[in-house]
């Protein structure tokens, strides 16, 4: 009976039908659980602070609108702060520890956090170190996160299983959403469970992830890198569900060795400044610069600016009230995670990051552009307008760009990122790509209530101008990576040309290595036959 994981398998080592399966998605899933614990803390603080016990507790109810910007500002951009230095404090232990131990412990120091935010009866400064201790954990796990799972990950089913990523966050996204509304409808006001629960739910993802991640195997790639050869062999066997002596298992050892070899002859083994200097060569630098280039343009898409403040966006296309704002909200969750969950299973794969990126932008454009449009028309920023066609088709509009935004700027990046750089130096290179991710974040999240208050319906135009030019740059420089082995992205990003044409090229010159590496074992095997005759 065939699994019902196979796929079609056009990578240059086709893999047997026992690597596709469960074992790699479970695998996929514990790890992406580090993704769950930011998920579900981008959807839930919008909407908890703005909770009337959250605001009666915390003494917020006579701050001017310009006074609780500035604090919903400080709370969610305290967190992104954390999330950065997260990310470079976390590199070094990678690097040590490898992969496993350190995604546990960041989910140990999330959970911590999230008890010093519940255990605050009214002191904001709790709140703020709370966030700080979660901010770091997930600034770090999203580095570790998608390294572990591409480094674990077939060629064929990569970018599925990296995008196992945001299924993880846009479902935690639902729950967080609508735990909100749930508490809002359903407990008073005047208790303090209505904000307790919302902050204390953040335990879930946490202890879900370190609980999980006791059960996986430690990355291959890394356990190769420091020489531990027996158990990398033992981690994958597992893995992939084969042998010790079958021959993809040997081809898989042998090919990262065979870069391990070629990066060490480089400079990739020596200290920090020795991989920065390999990092900057010809081909390393044009990944590192498309890798931070795409992080930043993610959230210049406005993406975050939804997560974290939806409850005010729809009350600016029309939509007051909390709990209207609130349920506009969750069903924008569910809407990008149904989107996410189908373009993961079906379409990142066979449409492939090149060509996902470019549909996604162009739908996303069209969406923004509506909204600040109709913003500018209507005047929605400066009074409530009517609930008329116009504003249902706002409405509309934020549905459509999550769709456009899920087969697209969602999980390209951070799938990108994981599997296009060198063995050697990918830790490195995430520092940079991951802390311009939470860089961006940061300076998007800390301006967009400025951005509403003062430039309005600028702030849509804004968002669909970043989806233009994030448009060009991919159609121009950003080359199809679906199906390689993380070993042949040397080859890729090495071929001189723009975007369209690298990946042919690239495909020509691994075909001939290939052949050229068959002619050799054929006439080692001829020359061995004839040495015993």
């Amino acid at each position: 009976m065939p699994s019902p994981f196979a796929v079609k398998d056009d990578s240059e080592f086709p893999a047997p039908g026992a690597v596709y399966n469960w074992r790699i998605y479970a695998l996929a899933l514990s790890a992406a659980m580090g993704s769950a614990m930011f998920g579900y803390d981008s959807a839930f603080i919008g909407g908890a602070i703005t909770l009337p016990s959250f605001v009666a507790r915390f003494e917020l109810g006579d701050s001017s609108s310009e006074s609780s910007a500035a604090l919903s500002t400080n709370i969610v951009s305290i967190f992104q702060a954390g999330c950065f230095f997260g990310a470079i404090f976390i590199s070094y232990l990678v690097e040590r520890f490898g992969r496993k131990f350190p995604l546990m412990a960041c989910g140990i120091i999330y959970n911590v956090g999230a008890i010093v935010q519940v255990a605050s009866t009214g002191s904001l400064g709790m709140i703020y170190a709370g966030r700080a201790l979660t901010g770091l954990a997930v600034g770090a796990s999203t580095l570790v996160v998608p390294q572990y799972i591409s480094e674990c990950s077939p060629p064929a089913i990569r970018g599925r299983l990296v995008g196992i990523i945001e299924i993880d966050l846009s479902f935690s996204q639902i729950v967080g959403f609508w735990v909100n509304y749930g508490v809002n409808q359903n407990i008073s006001g005047s208790s303090d469970a209505q904000w307790r629960l919302p902050f204390a739910l953040q335990l879930a993802p946490g202890t879900l992830l370190v609980a999980f991640m006791l059960l996986q195997p430690e990355s291959p790639r890394w356990l190769i890198k420091t020489g531990k050869i027996d158990n990398a062999i033992e981690g994958l066997c597992k893995i992939r569900h084969l042998p010790p002596d079958d021959d993809y298992i040997s081809w898989e050892v042998g090919a990262v060795k065979e870069q391990l070899n070629h990066e060490s002859e480089l400079g990739a083994n020596r200290t920090f400044r020795g991989k920065l200097k390999e990092m900057l060569q010809r081909g390393n630098r044009k990944r590192i610069i498309l890798g931070m280039a795409l992080m930043l343009l993610q959230n210049l898409s406005g993406i975050n600016a939804l997560n974290y403040y939806s409850p005010s966006i729809f009350k600016s296309i029309g939509f007051s009230g909390t709990s209207v704002g609130l349920l506009a909200t969750g069903v924008f969750g569910i809407v990008k995670a149904l989107a996410t969950l189908l373009y993961m299973c079906f379409g990142i794969d066979k449409l492939g990051r090149r060509r996902s990126l470019l549909i996604g932008s162009a739908g996303g454009l069209v969406a923004m552009f509506y909204l600040g449009g109709y913003s500018k028309v209507s005047g929605s920023f400066s009074h409530t307008v009517a609930q008329d066609a116009g504003a249902y088709i706002a409405i509309v509009m934020v549905y459509i760009f999550s769709v456009f935004y899920a087969m697209s700027w969602n999980a390209i990046p951070w799938v990108f990122c994981s599997e296009v750089f060198p063995t050697g130096i990918r830790s490195v290179c995430l520092v940079f790509t991951t802390c311009t991710q939470w860089l961006a974040q940061f300076i998007i999240v800390y301006s967009t209530p400025y951005m509403m208050t003062n430039i309005t319906y600028g702030t849509f135009l804004f968002f669909g101008a970043s989806l233009v030019v994030g448009m060009l740059l991919v159609f121009l420089f950003v080359p199809e990576t679906k199906g390689l082995s993380l070993e042949d992205m040397d080859v890729l990003f090495n071929v001189r040309g723009l975007a369209a044409a690298q990946r042919k090229k690239a495909d020509d010159i691994i075909t001939s290595q290939r052949a050229a590496e068959n002619l050799v074992d054929v006439k080692d095997a001829e020359g061995f036959k004839t040495d015993n005759i």
